[in-house]
């Protein structure tokens, strides 16, 4: 049986913190500011995570003590409370065997979500703006905070297309699982006919990389457009062009942000936007070196649904990579997303996806 200290990998974020706090000793640690900054944020992430598992196994002991002077005094009350002390326990183990899924380096990270509408015109675009308040739910309810960088109305409803951030600890590394086809089975809304329509949605997650990370991004190699932003018209309609476009042309990678009403904090944010497409555009590119070794992971690209959401003629949510179904389609899309992003997770460590990618109908 493999012990909690190794499933937790205890040893390894230790050595690694004495690795850090050696280095901290250094003069020339500080010489670069940046990469001190990283190394100290990866240290206090580390030191947290080790003091937190050594708390959950010290309570985790205690209760275990009681349990055992319960049964040798045969004592009702010290059982009752040791049962009071294990219950929230389960809570913490929980935390901290997601914490152990969360191991990828860029996890932590803040996550940069893009929605797209697929073709369906109204159909897909009503669609894009249910996931977006389904993201948007499920980052209140877990504490994030998400902020809209760029949104696109469509002409009758829906959006055509929305970029925003949502921060926090390990944003990217629950996020990353919805990245991907979503798919919606219904009756239709806009159509007279009640019919039933299927509708077709891209998600792209890609972490916010900050500007400490090494991306490197030549300035001959943009073109940055600025024009009036502004929405379906009236008093919400800026007067100024703070509204920014930026081409990476070596890539073709094209970033726009109006959110904000200074053009330099748009700039910026689609800067941020701009490296973290280039950085997933390199993790792409090894994750294709990869591709013999992860054959049993699916393709996420357009046309290949990660996720079907059937609200007629039953409602379920079924996740085709791991096989998580729900009945309760309702408070999926009210952003109960939790068990979804978790068994995407355990499916990626343990390299057990589902077989066959069975359809919902």
């Amino acid at each position: 049986m493999i012990s909690s200290e190794v499933l937790f990998d205890l040893a390894r974020k230790t050595r690694r913190i004495e690795e850090i706090s050696d280095m901290e000793t250094q003069e020339t640690f500080w010489a670069d500011n940046k990469k001190a900054k990283v190394l100290t944020q990866e240290k206090s992430r580390l030191e947290n995570e080790v003091n937190g598992f050594k708390e959950l196994d010290l309570a985790y002991s205690d209760a275990e003590t009681m349990f055992q002077m319960a049964e040798e005094e045969k004592d009702d009350s010290l059982l009752l409370e040791a049962s009071d002390m294990i219950a929230p326990l389960a809570e913490k183990f929980e935390k901290a065997e997601l914490q152990k899924m969360l191991s990828d380096p860029m996890d932590p990270k803040n996550a940069i979500v893009t929605i797209n509408a697929g073709s369906g015109g109204t159909e897909s675009q009503d669609w894009a703006q249910m996931l977006f308040r389904m993201y948007q739910m499920w980052s209140k309810k877990a504490g994030y905070d998400l902020k809209v960088l760029d949104v696109l109305p469509g002409e009758e409803a829906g959006i055509k297309n929305v970029a925003f951030t949502v921060s926090g600890t390990n944003a990217y590394g629950m996020l990353k699982s919805e990245a991907g086809v979503h798919r919606l089975v219904r009756i239709s809304p806009f159509d007279s006919n009640a019919r039933r329509h299927t509708s077709f949605t891209s998600v792209f997650v890609t972490p916010e990389v900050e500007d400490d990370f090494e991306v490197v991004i030549n300035p001959a190699d943009l073109r940055i457009d600025v024009y009036r932003a502004g929405g379906k018209g009236g008093q919400g309609v800026n007067t100024t062009d703070s509204a920014v476009r930026i081409t990476h042309m070596p890539s073709g990678i094209v970033v726009t942000c109006q959110q904000e009403r200074s053009q330099i904090k748009n700039r910026d944010l689609a800067m941020k936007v701009l490296r973290s497409r280039l950085y997933e555009r390199h993790l792409e590119e090894e994750r294709k070196k990869m591709e013999a070794i992860e054959n049993t992971k699916k393709d996420i690209s357009w046309g290949s649904q990660i996720r079907s959401y059937v609200l007629h003629p039953y409602k379920m949510v079924k996740d085709h990579r791991t096989g998580q179904t729900s009945s309760s389609a309702d408070s999926v899309l009210d952003g109960d997303l939790d068990a979804y992003m978790k068994s995407y997770l355990t499916c990626k460590i343990t390299g057990e996806w589902a077989r066959g990618g069975d359809d919902v109908e």
